[in-house]
């Protein structure tokens, strides 16, 4: 199995489509125009053909240049580009189109200004950590108040799962180095899924900035959709790899093994129908999926 999270592009499996496919990473190569149209040309110079306009976003990683024209074009088709790190696990911005279907964060905004069904959005998210049982005639602040409580039990688990020595959660804005290695591993797994995260919501046509539990912080909807999950994708990793990399803090070693269990979760297939069943409860399709 690949440990990387995007396949190659190539003449071969870049697929025929019909609707409009979420992104397309691309790394390590240019995007320019060809007698009207978008052609990729990769490092080792072969060309593809984008049909633009049958993708929503094109991630652009490491290595990638795309020329004016090529911005041109893409705007014209309603394609948004991001600019992000290797298989997206940094994020940097988004470029989208003046005319970009506004569609999904329309419905996205309707439901977070209407109090009873931002609930039930909120509801639906707590559901999958807390029984229905559990959280019934609870309002938002008292659920909030018991997954604080779960997460810090589960810190607790994973510390005495894995013989490691957890004094609690520690991450100060700009001063990473301060964390001890479980905390700094944290914080960078966490990082990572955000990134993931912001692509993805971007790419399905929604807002990151618009939240249902989360509030008051850059991407609150990054980050109500991040609790579901983080408890193997970050937190099980963060102490699984403390003892491992004895006290070293390896950035190579925790991207490696983050992108293993990406992969092994089928993250990237699993974000655009988590979302769906999150804001809709399952009972709709979106005009982008």
């Amino acid at each position: 199995m690949s440990n990387r999270l995007f396949v190659k592009i190539t003449r071969n499996n870049l697929p025929q489509v019909k609707d409009k496919y979420p992104f397309l990473f691309l790394e390590r190569g240019r995007l320019e125009i060809d007698d009207s149209s978008v052609k990729w040309i990769d490092c080792d110079g072969n060309v593809v053909r984008i049909p633009c306009t049958t993708i929503n976003t094109i991630l652009l990683g490491p290595g990638t240049s795309i020329t004016h024209e090529a911005v041109k074009v893409l705007a014209a088709s309603n394609c948004s580009v991001c600019w992000v790190g290797e298989d997206s696990l940094l994020f940097y911005a988004v470029g989208q189109s003046p005319t970009t279907d506004s569609r999904n964060m329309n419905k996205q905004i309707l439901l977070s200004t209407d109090p009873t069904k931002s609930i039930e959005v909120a509801r639906r998210m707590f559901a999958r950590r807390f029984s229905l049982s559990e959280l019934k005639g609870k309002n938002l602040k008292e659920m909030m108040g018991m997954e604080g409580y779960r997460v810090r039990k589960i810190y607790n688990k994973m510390a005495q799962k894995y013989g490691v020595g957890w004094k609690g959660r520690l991450y100060v804005p700009g001063k990473f180095e301060l964390g001890d290695t479980t905390n700094r591993l944290l914080t960078s797994a966490n990082a990572a899924l955000y990134s993931i995260l912001s692509s993805a919501i971007y790419s399905m046509g929604y807002s990151p900035h618009i939240g249902f539990i989360h509030s008051g912080s850059p991407l609150p909807f990054v980050y109500d959709m991040s609790d579901l999950y983080k408890e193997h994708l970050c937190i099980d990793l963060a102490f699984s790899l403390t003892l491992d990399i004895a006290g070293e803090y390896n950035k190579t070693k925790i991207a490696s093994e983050f992108r293993k269990r990406v992969i092994e979760m089928d993250l990237l297939r699993k974000i655009g129908i988590d979302i769906e069943e999150m804001l809709y409860g399952g009972k709709h399709s979106s005009s982008n999926s």
